[in-house]
């Protein structure tokens, strides 16, 4: 059983909020819905949480998980059976603190890899309140951290697009070296590759992630901390303020 992924038909689609579905399994508190806006914990990003409606309970989504059936995680007993149409709701707050920390990690780790010679992104965590990315092989100074966070702020403050497209591994490698895409860690029998474009290819990167439209709803990224860990490889720990152009979710179910 697979359950279709609403998030990732375009760009825009990560701004849905309200969604019907249908229970098409059921383990304890577990919910596999056919389809859903509700992002599974994957590829460093933390899931959302949100509710189950139905006619007669409103259930809390504490946690997602899985990749082709999506499975919800409810924090109290249901009454639900495989069959049963739901409408479900996804936290915006949550969801929208996500989408714009994880395009500011690509918007990072481009620039990482432009300025300090091919510097490559092995690790990140996307949370709500603070994010981390691991760079390999860096050492970072204070003028480093200082050069990356400011030239990542002139992107946001012009505003830059962000754009979402179906790409071939052979179109992507023609235009951003395999070791910054980090091409090696993708399955080779996936062909067609959901990518997100930062500008006029300044950035270019297989995800499966939720993005923002426009780089300015980013709003200043502050490096709050770096640490080594080892071989080379060193995390930095960066925070989003609130001087941010906020878009607004759509509230209509899909």
């Amino acid at each position: 059983m697979n359950t279709t992924k609403l998030y990732l038909d375009n760009i825009e689609a990560a701004y849905n909020t309200k969604f019907t579905a249908k229970v098409i399994s059921i383990d304890g508190n577990k919910i596999g819905l056919d389809r859903t806006l509700f992002y599974p914990i994957g590829g460093g990003q933390n899931w959302d949480t949100g509710k189950i409606i139905t006619p007669n309970e409103e259930l809390q989504v504490s946690e997602v998980r899985g990749r082709n059936l999506v499975e919800h995680h409810v924090n109290t007993d249901h009454n639900l059976s495989v069959g049963d149409e739901i409408i479900g709701e996804i936290d915006w707050d949550r969801r929208y603190s996500h989408m714009r920390m994880h395009t500011a990690q690509h918007l990072m780790s481009g620039l990482a890899y432009e300025l300090f010679d091919g510097a490559r992104t092995v690790g990140n965590q996307i949370n709500v309140s603070h994010s981390r990315i691991d760079f390999n092989p860096i050492s970072f100074d204070e003028s480093m951290m200082k050069e990356l966070s400011d030239s990542a702020n002139q992107y946001i403050r012009e505003s830059t697009k962000v754009y979402e497209s179906i790409m071939t591994r052979e179109e992507i490698n023609s235009i951003m070296p395999e070791d910054r895409t980090n091409m090696d860690l993708l399955p080779k029998s996936v062909k067609d590759l959901r990518v997100i474009t930062i500008g006029n290819e300044f950035d270019l990167c297989p995800c499966a992630g939720t993005h923002v439209a426009n780089l300015s709803e980013i709003g200043d990224i502050t490096i709050v901390s770096k640490k080594s860990k080892g071989k080379g490889t060193q995390r930095i720990k960066y925070e989003l303020n609130n001087n941010y152009k906020v878009k607004k979710p759509n509230l209509q179910i899909i």
